[in-house]
């Protein structure tokens, strides 16, 4: 049997916009029945209907058949009905009527044509915009096509990619036509079409980069726990691996550096951090402020996730980093708050609550910091209400009678000894000057 001429522009259409031919067929139907309502201003309920075996389009009106018509565009007489088709009719039935489809004028003919057109176009987005939906995060290769209002329209090949001013790295330059690598950010669908949203910016491109790189992230021994940029500037990447044969952060440099070098040049000079990730988040926290040297970490406060790191006073400006940056990349690799402090700051205020406390007969619980009125209560309530109570205490049980981590415990208990010996010694100083004087008292007289 010979393929008609439709048949022949629905395999096409179907083949050159990659679009299923039963949407093309539905896109065919329903241009039929608008233009043919537009013709013959009838208000028939028309339905067409694609002939697969004829290759054609047939076009019906649909009526119910009914004992008294009321609306003769919608409906049929029994009488008439058993004229039409026969005996076999009851009320109710729905019934068929041909109409000419050849009847179509040259107007309803483009009225047609663009509502195929319109249909066609909006499977080609449905196409895209499903397509590149589920590639949000990939990294993809394009071209750069052109400057729009601070924006660089990216050629992917099917459609054309928007990298927002938001989206790019200060320190990159692209010239027309030259390659380019990014990740998709978003895909939005937009009126007149989606729209693909690109990144250079995103810290999910520094992990596509370590990927393609590193072929044990690859394969999965190696496994990105979480990364962060300042686009063009730092970016710190968390590193762990299932095997412990393999040192993750080996492995992501490179022989000689040659692996983490690849992604520099391509990030155009932004210094990369590769750090040993940690589920302690004490222990974390002191490999992410590399460079620097971290001399102690201790949780503050869990639930709130806040850490105090104690650094020599040497490495207080490399923790910090220029302008903050180094502390905040690291914050936020670790996802707790980060406060830095040097040893000697640290000694000086302990130096100075230590005299505060010292001038005071007694010491309250409550006045020594990291006890507060809860923890003085929850202490009270074992027995504990005096300085010299807690300092007999073990770090275990003050660790489960005030709900703290072993190193909260052992501070108080530390600061607690500090205090306690400082009043010791003060007290000696004392009598021993007393001494002294009463010595001196009686030489006189």
């Amino acid at each position: 049997m010979a393929v008609s001429l439709l048949a022949e522009t629905i395999d096409q259409l179907s083949r050159e916009k990659n679009i299923d031919p039963d949407i093309i067929v539905s896109a065919m139907e329903d241009a039929v029945v608008m233009a043919s309502r537009k013709q013959f201003r009838t208000k028939e309920d028309l339905h067409a209907l694609y002939n697969r075996d004829s290759g054609l389009i047939e076009l019906y009106a649909v009526k119910r058949v009914v004992s008294q018509v009321v609306n003769p565009d919608l409906e049929i007489g029994m009488n008439e009905a058993l004229e039409e088709v026969g005996e076999e009719v009851e009320i109710g039935d729905e019934l068929q009527f041909p109409r000419p489809v050849e009847d179509l004028g040259r107007i309803a003919a483009q009225t047609a044509k663009q509502i195929i057109f319109q249909k066609v176009r909006e499977a080609e987005r449905n196409n895209v915009y499903e397509e590149y939906i589920g590639k949000k995060t990939d990294l993809v290769n394009g071209f750069m096509k052109r400057y729009e209002r601070g924006n660089i329209i990216v050629d992917l090949g099917k459609i054309e990619a928007i990298l927002p001013r938001a989206e790019q790295s200060p320190v990159e330059n692209f010239s027309q036509g030259e390659r380019i690598r990014v990740v998709i950010h978003d895909v939005t669908k937009e009126s007149k079409g989606p729209q693909v949203i690109v990144s250079r910016a995103s810290a999910e491109l520094l992990k596509r980069l370590f990927e393609m790189e590193v072929p044990e992230i690859y394969d999965g021994t190696v496994t990105i726990k979480a990364a962060v940029r300042e686009p063009g500037d730092r970016a710190k990447i968390a590193v762990s691996s299932t095997d412990p044969d393999v040192d993750p952060v080996g492995a992501c440099v490179g022989m000689k550096g040659s692996r983490v070098q690849a992604i520099i040049r391509e990030l155009r000079g932004e210094k990369i951090d590769i750090i040993q990730w940690s589920p302690d988040p004490a222990i974390f926290a002191a490999n992410a402020l590399s460079p620097a040297k971290v001399s102690k970490v201790q949780v503050t406060d869990f639930q709130n996730q806040q850490l105090e790191v104690m650094v020599e006073e040497s490495q207080l400006s490399l923790a910090i980093g220029k302008r903050g940056q180094n502390v905040r990349l690291a914050a936020k690799l670790v996802g707790w708050h980060i406060d830095i402090r040097s040893e000697a700051e640290m000694k000086r205020e302990v130096a100075i609550q230590i005299e505060a406390l010292m001038s005071s007969a007694t010491v309250p619980l409550n006045a020594i910091e990291g006890i507060d009125p809860v923890h003085s209560a929850k202490l009270k309530e074992v027995g504990i209400e005096t300085l010299e109570q807690l300092a007999n205490c073990s770090s275990d049980d003050i660790a489960t009678s005030l709900d703290v981590s072993l190193d909260e415990a052992n501070s108080l208990l530390d600061f607690a000894h500090q205090i306690i010996n400082a009043k010791s010694e003060k007290n000696i100083d004392n009598l021993n000057q007393s001494v002294a004087s009463n010595l001196e008292s009686s030489k006189t007289e």
